[in-house]
């Protein structure tokens, strides 16, 4: 139920004709639009079709009075904001203070003077026109404090992530680097004196007992093996961590002012890395899997560091439905999935989606769901900005698309859309 500027218009509600046609003549001479309604019923249907500016009430009519009539507008979310004026003959205090606590802007006593009625119609038609465009600049001022709140919010969390992680990189890199150069002069020596050993058995085929005891009870050739597979072991251990202490800083690498080629597959590779504690099973709940389908994509112009916070927000928050799943104990039988899927569509552009076998989520939920401070997680455990900075890193910095599909019960997916070429 809306009207436009055209449709504008004044409900006169009364069941005498001489009133109508005194209110009629008024409203005609001053060039105000109106229709009329004879008894409440048909006012609140009329209302029903077409929201009118003002309603011109009757108190005494038949069937529902005017005071049943106002409190049902009042009550709908939808009219309640539709200025009412009482008219009656009746000049009471009470039957006034009832029609004020109803929501009535305004009486009007009968009989009617034109003059009058005009001037608060006007006064009132004013009122309503101001009201809705201080409505407007403070919807307007709020969306922008909120814009710039993500925004803020945005570059902080940008910034102190970014700075924290390139730290721990850096910390690991140092500590990581000496025991990965001295892994081999280790294995070298262990293999010399593995040698000297073997020589030295050589020449003294004949140990003295004492000897003979510890070398049996020690057991040097299984020292040896067992040595070489510990070194192996850090090898394999160190070169993890290498590759964790790379992601880290593919994860984090500062943006600068202008956008960067950039491969996706990395940023990605590399948010999972971070995440991989969160994929493991715990008391609670199985494994999280995830299956890839990447495609081939060109390096795509961006903010890197940007792109891997979007990544992030929507991969812990596909972890926090499959984790809820499983608590609600509605694990699929095909097990905790993230599925993500990349591609290279035909009108230049990069496609990402990111689809988990989750709980979902109702229509209503999904329709807020990029709206800044909105959450359906307990206090303290979300602060509603996740997907409000994901959305505005995708679509302003970006000039791309994030959309989201979910079906309570078939799990939820993220599909992001980045031009190959912006402008």
């Amino acid at each position: 139920m809306s009207a436009s500027a055209s449709n504008e218009f004044i409900l006169v509600v009364d069941d005498n004709p001489t009133n109508l046609a005194v209110l009629s003549e008024a409203l005609n001479s001053a060039g105000l639009r109106f229709r009329v309604a004879i008894d409440g019923e048909s006012a609140l249907a009329q209302v029903d079709r077409n929201l009118p500016d003002l309603i011109l009430l009757d108190v005494q009519m038949p069937g529902i009075d005017g005071f049943e009539t106002c409190r049902r507008l009042k009550a709908n979310p939808l009219t309640r904001s539709i200025p009412v004026i009482f008219t009656t003959a009746f000049s009471d205090t009470e039957n006034k203070a009832k029609g004020f606590a109803l929501g009535a802007v305004d009486y009007i006593p009968k009989p009617f003077d034109q003059t009058e009625v005009l001037a608060r119609l006007q006064v009132h038609l004013k009122l309503k026109k101001l009201t809705e465009s201080l409505e407007h600049q403070v919807h307007d001022r709020t969306a922008a404090l909120q814009k710039m709140q993500v925004q803020l919010v945005q570059q902080e969390k940008l910034s102190s992530l970014g700075e924290m992680i390139a730290g721990i990189a850096h910390e690991i890199n140092n500590p990581i680097n000496f025991i990965a150069s001295n892994v081999d002069p280790l294995r070298e020596h262990i293999n010399n004196m593995a040698e000297i050993l073997r020589l030295y058995q050589q020449e003294h085929p004949q140990p003295s007992p004492e000897l003979a005891a510890v070398l049996e009870d020690l057991e040097p050739d299984f020292i040896f093996e067992d040595s070489l597979k510990i070194i192996n072991s850090l090898t394999l251990g160190a070169d993890r961590i290498r590759g964790i202490s790379t992601s880290l800083r593919t994860f984090s690498r500062a943006d600068t002012e202008t956008k960067i080629p950039a491969n996706l597959h990395e940023g990605l590779d590399s948010t999972l890395m971070i995440l991989q504690h969160r994929l493991k099973s715990s008391d609670h709940r199985p494994e999280i899997s995830i299956l890839k389908s990447y495609g081939e994509l060109p390096l795509l112009p961006c903010y890197p560091g940007q792109i891997n916070q979007v990544f992030m927000n929507l991969l812990a928050n596909a972890i926090d439905a499959l984790e809820e799943s499983a608590l609600k104990g509605k694990t699929p039988d095909s097990g905790l999935q993230i599925q993500i899927t990349t591609q290279a569509t035909n009108d230049q552009q990069i496609a990402v989606c990111i689809a988990d076998n989750g709980i979902g989520m109702n229509e209503l939920v999904k329709q807020r769901l990029f709206e800044p401070l909105f959450t359906t997680k307990p206090v303290g455990k979300g602060t509603g900005l996740g997907l409000a900075i994901a959305h505005q890193i995708v679509s302003e910095k970006h000039s791309g698309t994030l959309e989201v599909q979910s079906e309570l019960g078939r799990g939820t997916q993220f599909l992001i859309r980045l031009p190959i070429n912006p402008k």
